[in-house]
């Protein structure tokens, strides 16, 4: 009696003849990519753009010039939390619930090109429900997008120096 012989495999390890598996997860480049935002002036930039409020947080967002360095497919988002908010521990814990907000939300809801800053409130982003915080988000992006937010802030002029006195 003779063994029966193996099948014969390619150099990846799949039988002669079949076809390699599909894969199921979505298309990483549907969507957009995220980035943190380093840098002071791009917050200031995205203080006086469009602000939309939410119970949770209060989201900044601007759409970036063509002339900006940051690529055009790229969604940049940055955090930030006050001492309003309180000691470095609460201000720690409110801006990682803002994070994880962020993760989960974003790559379906930002547009590239954009730039978002979420600021915490004081007490109410670390006591808010966190589903209630993603649907702040959701409810603030799309209202940010449709024309429904605040009005940017006014743009003052600089001022020249620290005045002192009645003067």
């Amino acid at each position: 009696m003779t063994p029966p012989e193996a099948p014969a495999t390619d150099p990846q390890g799949r039988g002669v003849g079949s076809a390699p598996a599909v894969s199921v997860c979505p298309d990483p480049a549907a969507k957009p990519r995220i980035e943190i935002l380093r840098k002071r002036a791009d917050y200031l930039r995205a203080a006086s753009a469009l602000r939309q409020g939410t119970p949770g947080f209060l989201l900044q967002a601007r759409a970036r010039r063509e002339d900006e360095p940051a690529p055009g497919d790229l969604v940049r988002v940055g955090f930030t939390c006050s001492k309003k908010i309180g000691n470095a521990v609460a201000r720690n814990r409110a801006k990682r619930r803002l994070r994880e907000v962020a993760r989960l939300g974003l790559p379906g809801l930002a547009r590239p090109g954009w730039d978002y800053v979420l600021v915490g409130r004081p007490e109410a982003t670390i006591a808010r429900d966190f589903a209630a915080l993603q649907a702040d988000l959701a409810r603030a992006i799309a209202d940010l997008h449709a024309g429904r937010s605040q009005k940017p802030r006014p743009t003052s002029a600089p001022q020249k120096g620290r005045r002192r006195g009645k003067g």
